[in-house]
Order: C-alpha cells, then structure tokens, then sequence
C-alpha cells in the first residue's frame, strides 16, 4: 500500500543524516562475521571482506567477477565467466546477509547488501531501508555515499573465526525467509508465485480443501510449460493475505495468485485473483460456485484448479489446457495422505513414512485408478529398500514392489509427472539406468517445472556419475523452489564435493536440515573430510554408524545399488575411512565374498 502524500503532492523530505563512515562500516562488518547467525564455512565472510574493503578504498567500480574469482577464490588468471563460482557464491551471500538481518541484525544500526546486477556492497543505515523504492535496491545506498566511497580510504580489518553453524537455524531461517532472493528463474517467461488459499469458512473443511486447491494449482500450472511456478515449500512458507510487493521485493516473481475458498452447508464457493507485483493491480479475478450435494469436493478442486491455470495462462500468449488429472477419490482421508507424502518427502523419516505407506495403500486398495497415489506408493517401496524405513521381507521385494506400482501409475496416466518420476526412479534401482534416464528426459520434456522431478532426477543423474549436469538440476530445482527440501541440498552438496567444490558442499550440507536421516550424516562425514574438518568429521562417521550399523559392512554393495561409478565408490569408501569407520574397499569386499563361496559381481 503506497503512503500518503501532503496536499502538495509530494512526500515531505526526510532530514538529511550523514553516511555511514568506514569506522561505521567496519564495525558493523566486525559484527556480520561474528555472529552465530553467519555461517563460517565457505567463501562467504571472505568474499563480503573483499567487496567491503575494495569499496572503503575507492575501487568499487573495480569489482568485477573475475577479480572476485582470483582473489577471493583463488581462480586462476584464466578464469572466464564460464565458470559460475562467483555467481554462485554472490547469491548464496545475499542470501546469507538477508537471513542475518531477517534473524539477528533487525536492530543493527547500519546494512550492508549485495545488490543485483552487479558485486559491489551498498551501506545505509537500518532504518532508511524502508523507504527506499522496492524496485531500487541500489537506492538502498544513500547518494552521499554513493558519490564518498571514492575518497574513502582503506583501513585493516580483523575478523574472528567461529567454527560451524547450528543446522536447525539455519533450516529455521530459510523457512522464514520464504527463500529471500530475488533470483529469477535462469529462463525467460513470466514467474509466479501461488500464495496458500485462505480457508474462509467454519471447521476444518474449508482449511483442508483450500490447502488442497493450492496443492492442486501447484500441480496443475507448470505444466504450462512457458510458465515458471515457484514450488509448493514457498509457497507454503507465505500467508494466504501476502501483499503483492512482499512477493516482487523478496523472491522477484512478476505475478502472484492468490484467493480463498468457503464451504457452508452445501455450498463451496471458490476465489481467485491474479495480481501484477510490480503494480499491485488485479489482472483477473473470478468466483466459481457449486453444490457439494451434486458433486465431491475433490471434483470441484480439480475442475476450478484447470479452470484457473488456464485462464492465467491466456493473457502472455501460453494459454494452453491443463494435461486431464484423473478425478480424485471423494474421501477426505484419503487426499489428507497424499498432502502428507509431500511432508515425508522434506522430513524423510520412519515414522512419516510408515503412516504414509499404510494411508496410500488404503487409498489404491479403495480407488484402484488412483495413478498419483500409485506413483507416491512406488517411491515409499523403494525407500524400504533404498533407506531400510520399514522393511517388509519376504517377495516381491521393495524394488520390485515399487517398479510394478510404477508401471500401474503410468499405464493409468502417461503424462502424470509424479507416475513418471516414479517409473524413473524404480528403473534406476533395478539397475535399467538407461531406461531409467529415457523416462526421466520424457518427463522432464513433459512438465521442466516440476521442482520434486527436478531434484529426484537431478539425484539420480549426478550419482550415475554426470556430476555436472545433476548439480546443474538440482541448482534448478532449488531455484524455482527457495524453500526446498533439505533432501536435495544434501544430494548438492554430495555433487560439490564430488566436483572438488568444497566451498560449495559446505554450504549446501549446512542448509540439509535432516538429523533424523541417516545418509545426511555420512554425506557429512566425506565432506568435512576434504575441509579438513576431521573432528566434525568423526562425530558425523559416529551418528551414522550408530543409525545404520548395516551400511558400512555392506558399503561396496550399497553404493553400486545406487549406481555410483567405481572411482566415485573408491573415493567415498576411503574418505569414510579417514572418518573413522572400518570400511572395506572393493578388492577386500571382493575377497570377503570369495572366502565366503559366494559369487563376485563385477564394477
């Protein structure tokens, strides 16, 4: 909401107040660095030092990435901008500083940013902040400092070291940030955001069909396939009255959809509106009514949800009907256990998991065509297998439960994303990789925005051994989806440190908020391993020996399971060992199973 103007037509002006000095700027970059709330792993202190002190000495307009790249990270002088470390590292850092000031530095005096578009810092003062243009980060900067810096001159500074950063808050606070960057997607097109819709009605009904609308629309809209749909853990993380610049200024999407439903009696009525952020006008808006005597509830969600994607479509020129979804089942519970596999599948943990097995099961036992609850199925088999979460014995086995609900998902509904990304994901642990990454390009080709398919095949792609290209999806998936799953920051960070990237894995492993998952400790271990962090290391090698005491015996075994290279398995296996764990490379595994009679698989 705009403020105010006098009757002059102009806002009074704001007494002028003197820069920030370079004593100013130190000291509040003493406290930046020192605070628990940033992290000390990485570049990232380094990198903000560097711009800081290049400004304070009069050559901001010097910082460019290639320097950036040779002094901070060591590039060599031929470094080209083909490599992205700097723009990497720069948006991890405007991350990092919006986290701080979001957490612990809402009262510091002074701010230091990264404003886009380019690496040098801007200074003002914490309470001017606010009324610089949203759309002007750069106005953040006062002009009296901008036109100092200049003449300001250099001056040494200090910074302590504090070892690590606590895992939850991290996790917390990216969840407060509602993944704070104004990052747009990497391609062209229009970006949106869906805030939840707002249960408007009396009891639960309204608030568990308004989360299921919103559940839909996220399904529903990127297979539009010009449109780019920030995912469900942002959208999540806003409130269902998000202002339309809280949208633009934090997470740089041009449009954001928004509305309620109410259930009264027998009446459902549904809103929806699709605002402009830049200029908080409402493009369209629609009410769409029913009976919930004639038709289900779930129908009624599907239909408006098609309707909705559709008609946002229409005015950029990608208008396009929706792929058809199966009708969902007509029970509460039973689409309750869908929303809930999307809650295991952040947390990744046994209990989650069993109670979400056993609601989808019912669900299929009940409605047999269900295709999206046969494709969840299959992914909760594998993870029998793949995790040992609540392992059935006996036959089939998990894998191969998991590849035969896969089969039934797709045969019910060949272009349902998540029955592709199942099929793709029970292929590749029966070993069929090849046929495993020609459904994932299908899929892919189908709906390229999906955030879960995106990091699923990202994962699967960089542990066959294309590091580069499943880094690369998995950067993607994250992008369109801020406030992803700590699942597919640990596979980046496994890829970073696979790609000698230790600045990188550092970050990404701290962002991995999963204590309870045993295969993040030992992704942990490997990696503090190569950052000399061998203390750390150990304690990690100890949480996952004592979670899965299996593994390690069987560490040859479980990682070409997973398909991994034979010179990606020898590095783990001897980094582990330097963690301190008792693991056996592939000659002695090989040497084991002769002794024992049994037959040698060959790498």
């Amino acid at each position: 909401m705009q403020k105010e103007l006098p009757p002059g037509g102009e806002a009074a002006p704001r007494p002028s107040r003197p820069a920030p000095s370079p004593d100013d700027i130190r000291a509040q970059l003493d406290i930046i660095i020192s605070s628990p709330e940033f992290p000390r792993v990485g570049r990232s202190a380094a990198f903000l030092i560097y711009v800081t002190e290049e400004a304070l000495a009069g050559r901001a307009d010097r910082i460019k990435g290639y320097t950036i790249a040779v002094e901070v990270f060591k590039r060599s002088a031929g470094f080209t901008q083909d490599d992205p470390v700097v723009r990497i590292e720069a948006g991890r850092l405007r991350r990092l500083l919006e986290r701080y000031y979001l957490v612990a530095g809402q009262h510091d005096p002074l701010r230091i940013d990264i404003p886009k578009g380019g690496y040098a810092p801007s200074f003002v003062w914490n309470d001017e902040v606010e009324d610089a243009p949203a759309d002007d980060v750069t106005a953040r900067a006062p002009r009296g400092l901008r036109s100092r810096l200049p003449n300001l001159m250099p001056f040494g500074l200090a910074a302590g070291a504090v070892l690590g950063i606590g895992i939850a808050a991290f996790a917390l606070s990216t969840h407060l940030l509602l993944g704070r960057s104004n990052t747009l997607p990497s391609e062209g097109g229009p970006t949106l955001v869906v805030a939840p819709f707002a249960g408007l009605g009396d009891g639960p009904q309204a608030e568990l069909y308004s989360a299921g609308l919103t559940e839909e629309l996220l399904t529903v809209l990127p297979r539009f396939k010009e449109i780019h749909v920030f995912g469900r853990e942002t959208s999540k993380s806003l409130s269902p009255g998000v202002p339309a610049s809280q949208v633009r200024g934090e997470l740089g999407a041009r449009f954001l959809l928004a509305g309620g439903v109410r259930v009264a009696g027998q009446r459902v009525r549904v809103t929806a509106r699709l605002v402009d952020t830049e200029t908080d006008k409402i493009l369209w808006s629609e009410t769409y009514d029913d009976d919930i005597h004639n038709r289900d509830l779930f129908s009624i969600q599907s239909d408006v949800a098609n309707k909705v994607a559709t008609t946002v479509a229409q005015p950029y020129g990608i208008m396009a009907k929706a792929d058809a979804v199966n009708p969902p089942p007509d029970d509460v519970g039973v689409y309750t256990c869908t929303l809930g596999f999307y809650a295991y599948r952040a947390a990744l943990t046994v209990k989650q998991h069993a109670n979400v097995r056993s609601c989808l099961e019912n669900a299929v036992e009940r409605y047999p065509t269900f295709a999206t609850g046969w494709a969840m199925l299959s992914i909760l088999y594998l993870d029998e297998e793949r995790f040992r979460f609540n392992t059935r014995s006996g036959t089939p086995t998990p894998v191969e439960r998991g590849l035969s609900a896969a089969r039934r998902a797709v045969q019910l509904d060949e272009g349902n994303t998540r029955a592709l990304q199942a099929l793709m994901t029970a292929l590749f642990f029966n070993q069929q990789v090849a046929e495993a990454f020609k459904v994932g390009e299908q899929a892919l080709e189908t709906n390229p925005n999906d955030t879960e398919l995106l990091g699923e095949f990202g994962t699967r792609v960089a542990q066959s051994g294309q590091w580069e290209r499943g880094a690369a999806l998995l950067d993607r998936a994250l992008e369109l989806n801020p406030g992803g799953g700590g699942y597919y920051h640990g596979t980046r960070a496994l890829a970073a440190y696979m790609l000698h990237d230790n600045s990188t894995a550092l970050i990404e492993i701290s962002q991995a908020d999963l204590q309870t998952f045993p295969l993040y400790h030992a992704v942990a271990a490997v990696i503090y391993v190569n950052a000399d962090m061998i203390d750390d290391a150990r304690r990690e090698a100890k949480l996952f020996n004592e979670m899965r005491p299996d593994f390690i015996p069987n560490i040859v075994a479980e990682l070409k399971s997973r398909n991994f290279q034979p010179a990606d398995r020898a590095r783990m296996i001897a980094d582990i060992r330097k963690a301190g764990l008792p693991a056996v490379d592939e000659v002695q595994a090989s040497m084991l199973l002769s002794t024992k009679g049994l037959p040698v698989s060959r790498p």
